[in-house]
């Protein structure tokens, strides 16, 4: 009896030093993830299925907290801090990433893609891919992408159906280049202004109109002081799910495979959520008194050709090897059937 007892002792010891090593890469983490958006929308949605996962992999040693609504800065700050090492983990758009990586303002091109699909085929195929390796030269890693969505265009004189409904609209747009020579391309008179003065300028008519997705037409309550929304799909627009190198490389390789796997687990939930999103805000934004209406296919082929010269000349702004790269991938998207 004395002999089985010391057996199953020597084999619960044996067991014990067998798993502490696995045990010990996994160590007791608050990891602070920062986000622009409201808690009511698909970012925070991916931020809280990605904890969840995450805490599983984990046993409960690694948590995620959220900090939504530009808790923790700007999108700016909140850059800085992830490459110094001071947050762990932001949800960074496209469009303000290109400050760190040029060559990711190529995402923010006018009508390269026209459904959720093509934009999640480029994200998820070459290009996108080449894009996250470039990062941790900038103290940076790409976890990878969550889609945030078309941006569409509103107004209060008319429905947008074709080109020349677009001439001469006062439309606010980000007081970005690209943005404001695509709006000129199509003959609108685009207008930079800060998002925060938005609403008053199109209650006062400073501005005629404005263009983002639906859900954030919906929650701003535009739809008080704009008649039409017009399904443009002029442009997609990408997070990406960044982390501190300094914070990556302090983790184990364990550590570092949860945070991969709950990220490529969590990928198409959060996907579906922007779709659902997306349905819904246009749905209230209906029931609300807007006028909706979409863009017939030869309307939006003739849309992406008046912008064609605006690629053409912003391209030549990047590493030619990336646009080439760019270029192909969207012919290979455009042509998937």
């Amino acid at each position: 009896m004395r002999i089985g007892l010391l057996c199953a002792a020597a084999a619960v010891s044996l067991c014990a030093l067998v798993g502490t090593p696995a045990a010990a890469q996994v160590h007791e983490r608050t990891i602070r993830w920062g986000h622009l958006n409201n808690t009511d929308h698909p970012i925070s949605f991916g931020v809280k299925k990605f904890a969840e996962v995450l805490a599983a992999k984990s046993g409960g040693k690694l948590k995620i907290r959220e900090f939504p609504a530009s808790q923790l800065g700007n999108e700016m700050q909140q850059q800085s801090a992830v490459r110094g090492g001071t947050q762990e983990i932001l949800s960074a758009s496209t469009t303000s990433l290109a400050s760190v990586v040029k060559d990711l303002g190529l995402f923010d091109f006018p009508f390269i893609v026209s459904t959720f699909e093509q934009a999640e085929a480029l994200a998820q195929g070459a290009f996108g891919k080449a894009m996250l390796e470039t990062l941790p030269e900038k103290e940076l890693i790409g976890l990878g992408y969550w889609g945030l969505g078309f941006r569409n265009a509103t107004n209060s004189s008319r429905p947008i159906a074709k080109v020349e409904d677009f001439s001469g609209l006062k439309l606010r747009v980000i007081p970005n280049p690209v943005y404001l020579e695509t709006f000129k391309a199509l003959k609108a008179n685009p207008v930079p202004m800060a998002f925060g003065e938005l609403y008053t300028a199109l209650e006062n008519k400073t501005v005629d109109g404005q263009e983002n997705p639906y859900s954030v037409i919906l929650s701003n309550k535009f739809y008080e002081v704009q008649k039409y929304v017009s399904a443009t799909n002029h442009t997609f627009t990408q997070n990406v799910i960044i982390v501190s190198k300094k914070f990556w490389d302090g983790l184990s390789a364990e550590e570092q495979k949860m945070l991969r796997d709950s990220f490529a687990e969590t990928r198409e939930y959060q996907r579906d959520q922007t779709k659902l999103a997306a349905d819904k805000a246009l749905g209230e934004l209906k029931a609300k008194g807007m006028q909706f209406n979409e863009i017939a296919p030869a309307e939006y082929a003739r849309m992406q050709d008046a912008t064609k010269p605006v690629v053409e000349k912003f391209s030549a702004e990047y590493d030619p090897a990336r646009v080439k790269l760019f270029t192909s991938e969207l012919a290979r998207i455009r042509g998937a059937k």
